[in-house]
């Protein structure tokens, strides 16, 4: 039986843990089961999920994503991490339920089940470098993955400033652990019912008022708001890293699909990235990128709510005869503007 706790008026769920003491001698069925060990919702669309996997928790660092399958037939997802225990052997996700399979993995991914597949860490960590004042800046998602990134300067030596955003107070999370890591702790809403009234470039403006010395800012949240950020920080002469979050297949570098503009050079997200020089980041391209799909999202998240899509997702079409293949349509499961997203081919979300 699951063990429910209160947090901040969040519903958080947990599984007893498991006598970890000695990690050299790997559970074979853990390492292999990606077990969801605990759950907390945030709020309607915001839901946290803790992934056993004591290997991938002592490998990972600040800026690094996993890619999750979550059932045979699901797409493929590449998710930032919003944190990890080595002690309990965790990889901590923080996912919005946006399109067809995050709301899908929303409604069946409890305590006790498992994903089908989880691969990483991928990506090159962040580099902490010398750095003796940072700011680090999360809008909407990007608070989640922010917070790694806010611990390992702090206990790398730095002054850290935190600057996160929401769009109320009902929305916030994490104010607790990030008070923890933070000197300097700002949030700003955009109805000013928590913190500053505004937005987390406020928050900026804020910092650099008070402090000439910043070293480097980082901001991870939608496109939109690190361009800001970066425009932000631009006038002020301060180093700005962004995670890019572009359409992404295999995460390893040979689809191409995560090519970014930096500094007008081709970069591929999933391996010289995601953090890139934000004044660097052609971020037109990034959003027009991101918009090609769209109607392909709509389309599959419908189709889902209609019940075809989770009647596709367990008895998936054949595949087409291969002189189909070169004029299909090419669509994807509804989640590409969120979490970096998979193309997936029009047959898969056909009737059976």
């Amino acid at each position: 039986m699951s063990a429910v706790t209160k947090k901040h008026g969040n519903r958080r769920a947990e599984k007893p843990g498991r006598d970890s003491a000695c990690p050299s001698k790997l559970d074979a069925d853990v390492e292999s089961r990606f077990e969801i060990v605990a759950r907390e919702d945030f709020s309607e669309l915001t839901y946290l999920l803790e992934v056993a996997h004591p290997m991938m928790a002592r490998a990972a660092r600040p800026g690094q994503f996993v890619i999750v399958i979550a059932h045979e037939h699901g797409e493929r997802i590449p998710l930032t991490i919003a944190d990890f225990d080595r002690e309990r052997g965790t990889i901590t996700l923080v996912i919005q339920a946006a399109g067809k399979t995050t709301r899908e993995m929303q409604r069946d991914c409890q305590v006790g089940s498992t994903l089908f597949g989880m691969v990483g860490p991928l990506g090159e960590p962040s580099q902490l470098g010398d750095a003796k004042k940072v700011v680090c800046v999360g809008g909407g998602l990007g608070v989640a993955p922010i917070f790694p990134q806010a611990r390992a300067f702090k206990e790398n030596g730095a002054y850290v400033i935190g600057v996160v955003g929401f769009r109320s107070k009902e929305l916030v999370f994490w104010e607790d652990k990030f008070r923890s890591v933070c000197d300097e702790f700002i949030i700003c809403s955009d109805d000013g019912s928590v913190g500053i009234k505004g937005l987390v470039t406020d928050g900026i403006e804020l910092a650099a008022e008070n402090h000439s010395d910043i070293d480097e800012v980082i901001a991870i949240g939608p496109p939109i708001m690190m361009k800001a950020a970066t425009e932000t920080t631009r006038p002020h002469n301060i180093k700005t890293m962004v995670s890019l979050n572009p359409i992404m297949v295999d995460g390893t570098g040979m689809c191409g699909g995560c090519r970014v503009l930096v500094g007008g050079e081709t970069k591929f997200a999933c391996v010289d990235g995601p953090d890139f020089d934000g004044h660097k980041v052609d971020f037109v391209d990034l959003m027009n990128r991101l918009k090609r799909f769209n109607e392909d999202e709509k389309l599959a998240l419908e189709r889902w709510s209609e019940g075809t899509g989770q009647a596709s997702a367990a008895k998936p079409a054949p595949p087409p005869p291969v002189e189909q293949v070169e004029r299909a349509p090419r669509a994807m499961d509804g989640d590409m503007g969120v979490h970096y997203g998979t193309l997936r081919s029009a047959w898969d979300n056909q009737d059976t």
